[in-house]
């Protein structure tokens, strides 16, 4: 369905701009003598807010009124690059086809397409940093920006590409639908678009748990003298586990509100020993293991400890072991009381669709 939602996003996208472009064209007689300044700036700019909106709108498909403020900065920014890519893209093409210079239409179109496909993954991956928590990792970020904009660069080039075929094997059909040329050819470009933005923007599937109440942020921790120095004062991931943060990958301290990402495979220990991956004092030294395969996620508690584990509000009445689903509630009770007198449980948020960070 991802991928078919952002196809006709494309599709749509490129072919309003078209038409708007066409308007302003037959309303305002005197820029008539250069299309391309008018064109090049309504397709880039349409195709860049509705790839910015189809990914706010999919990652978070149940909350549309905070989608629609989410997306006022991020829609604005990718307006002005796509306003900017659009002259530049349209410029650079009305001055080579001024007849002192005249390059051929094929490379022109390459260029300016080239130019409009680019600015579009631009402003998908800039644009991105305002709508989740996820940019906060600047790895994750810089990845997600490359990969989208070499696609559109790539996309752009392939779908230049294909229109020439067409236009050179089917010189008959294409002169025949000589008025519909552009509309298909930008239709080919936003459709090869929306395919590559499917997949360079998809959270594929991935495992998280999300800090809620317990892992308040108190301070940096007070020694009362060396010794507690060695302790875990505050819950941890083990980052040679291969656990991370979504938003930090360099930090280990547990917060309320951070997402530990999880393996794809694995197993995940829970308890206060040291060799827990995650880590909390006060638990017993270990109160349950997560265990993680492709597309399912088991919760198996300790057996002498399960009685310390809550899943949706309920404490288990057994040692079997419960297979998690998307939006889970973990709970983990102290075992030992005098650690934290404010604090008797650790609460995680199970995700197993990481669409939006935010939700």
């Amino acid at each position: 369905m991802r991928i078919y939602l952002y196809i006709l996003a494309g599709i749509t996208s490129a072919l309003i701009g078209w038409n708007l472009g066409q308007f302003i064209l037959t309303e305002q007689g005197f820029i008539q003598q250069f299309p391309s300044i008018v064109l090049s700036p309504c397709i880039a700019i349409s195709l860049a807010i509705a790839f910015v909106f189809t990914e706010i709108f999919v990652s978070n498909p149940t909350r549309p009124k905070m989608n629609l403020k989410i997306a006022v900065l991020p829609v604005s920014i990718a307006a002005g690059l796509g306003l900017l890519a659009g002259l530049v893209a349209g410029g650079i093409s009305e001055i080579l086809f001024l007849p002192a210079i005249r390059v051929p239409t094929p490379i022109v179109r390459t260029l300016g397409w080239l130019l409009i496909g680019s600015s579009t993954g631009i402003a998908e991956g800039v644009t991105w940093r305002w709508r989740s928590i996820e940019a906060g990792d600047r790895k994750r970020f810089q990845q997600r920006f490359w990969t989208g904009l070499i696609g559109s660069i790539a996309a752009s080039l392939a779908a230049a590409l294909i229109f020439e075929m067409l236009r050179q094997s089917l010189p008959e059909l294409m002169q025949a639908m000589k008025k519909v040329e552009d509309p298909i050819g930008f239709s080919i470009l936003g459709t090869l678009l929306g395919f590559v933005f499917s997949v360079s923007t998809s959270p594929s599937y991935m495992a998280a748990l999300r800090a809620g109440a317990g892992f308040e942020y108190t301070g940096e921790p007070i020694y009362d003298d060396s010794s507690d120095r060695n302790a875990n004062a505050h819950p941890i991931i083990d980052k040679q586990s291969k656990l991370k943060f979504v938003t930090d990958s360099e930090a280990d301290q547990i917060e309320e509100g951070l997402s530990i990402q999880l393996p794809a495979k694995g197993k995940i220990g829970i308890g206060s020993d040291e060799k827990a991956h995650i880590r909390i004092p006060g638990l017993p030294l270990h109160a349950a293991e997560i265990e993680l395969q492709p597309r399912q996620t088991t919760l198996v508690p300790d057996p002498k400890f399960f009685h310390t584990v809550e899943v949706n509000g309920e404490r288990l009445t057994s040692r079997r072991s419960i297979r998690l689903k998307h939006n889970f509630v973990l709970t983990f009770y102290l075992q030992d009381k005098g650690t934290d007198n404010e604090k008797k449980l650790f609460r995680f948020v199970y995700y197993n669709r990481f669409l939006d960070p935010q939700a």
